[in-house]
């Protein structure tokens, strides 16, 4: 090769790579224009006033509610300040209740309140669960919406009204049966019953009165309606293609339920269990009415005597003392805080089993 077609070669190849840095050059400029143009852009979306109203009351409802609940266990504790601190922390560990004389506390009530949720809540998950998914997949349309009415009827029924009822009918109904359980299954410690001999004809059935399990049932039937309705509208929108796949899958109807309905209506079923349970800690009148107060820590379901936190405020504030009042507005902040680490727990499970998340 002659040395002027070398410097030709040299001379294309340095146009080319002159070239090829003017390109990027431009390149890296455009680039940069259009960063710097889309940072300044800013979208908004278009609001007319009423979107406006509603996002401000809508705002303002929430913070109001919260203001209101943090008012409300801010007054409980200032008004329960002096019982806490001459109680100290066997508050929570006593179980006498003796304001007066300085010995009081709430493991008794606390306990006993936690027992009877728990039973109303044995009692009205299945009943609230077996008449939503009959109302929702199984009851012809005309029986439904009569169905709806009168669950939705017995959620609005004043408290005290079930209270009576399990006081003059439910109680001494119930004793039979209450005496077959002791009887059967006695050697498991939440059914024993205190001297009850079941081979004894002569043992009185009024051990079995005013108990946990009495009061438990009667909340749970207090319950049922409201967690029967939140599962019942969360079943009614499990997606019909995913019901229509399952059953021409040669599903039965059944089938269909358990693998389309109810892992869609999982965040339902615990969202109505956790507000039932919640509904039943705070229950005062029904429970009032039932139970026979002591204050010891009766763990024996069936056995006569109980107590709870909201019962015993009803009990004792109308003759109370300035201190049994401030002790009386102690033990309804426990429950104020119980109240709200059920709830709590109850967003944070929902959160994590949301409807439909799961379904198959």
């Amino acid at each position: 090769m002659s040395t002027s077609q070398s410097d030709t070669a040299h001379s294309d190849t340095a146009h080319s790579d002159t070239v090829r840095s003017d390109t990027a050059t431009e390149l890296l400029a455009v680039t940069e224009l259009l960063a710097a143009t889309e940072k300044r852009r800013s979208l908004r979306s278009a609001t007319d006033v009423p979107d406006r109203i509603f996002r401000v009351i809508a705002s303002s409802s929430g913070t109001v509610v919260l203001i209101v609940m943090g008012l409300v266990g801010l007054f409980l504790a200032i008004r329960g300040y002096q019982a806490l601190s001459v109680a100290g922390p066997s508050f929570i560990t006593q179980p006498a209740w003796n304001p007066n004389s300085g010995t009081f506390g709430i493991a008794a009530v606390l306990s006993g309140t936690f027992f009877i949720a728990l039973t109303a809540l044995a009692t009205a998950v299945p009943l609230a669960l077996g008449t939503s998914l009959y109302i929702s997949e199984y009851a012809p349309g005309r029986l439904r919406g009569v169905l709806v009415s009168v669950v939705d009827l017995m959620a609005a029924v004043p408290s005290v009204v079930y209270g009576l009822w399990g006081v003059f009918f439910l109680s001494p109904a119930i004793l039979p049966l209450s005496q077959w359980i002791t009887t059967y299954f006695g050697w498991i410690p939440l059914f024993a019953v205190t001297g009850f001999n079941p081979k004894d004809p002569l043992s009185s059935p009024t051990v079995f009165s005013a108990s946990t399990f009495i009061a438990g049932i009667v909340v749970g039937l207090m319950v049922a309606p409201i967690a029967s309705s939140i599962m019942r509208e969360v079943f009614m929108q499990a997606p019909i293609g995913e019901r229509e796949g399952a059953l021409a899958l040669g599903s039965t109807k059944w089938g269909m339920i358990r693998s389309v309905v109810l892992p869609f209506g999982r965040g339902g079923i615990i969202g109505g269990t956790m507000l039932g349970l919640g509904r039943a800690l705070g229950e005062t009148i029904a429970v009032y009415l039932i139970i026979s107060p002591v204050f010891v820590i009766q763990p024996h379901l069936l056995e006569k005597g109980t107590n709870s936190i909201a019962a015993l405020i009803a009990l004792r504030y109308n003759e109370a003392s300035a201190f049994e009042i401030s002790a009386l507005m102690a033990a309804g902040l426990a429950l104020f805080l119980v109240t709200l680490v059920v709830n709590f727990g109850a967003s944070t499970i929902i959160a994590r089993s949301r409807s439909g998340s799961q379904s198959d």
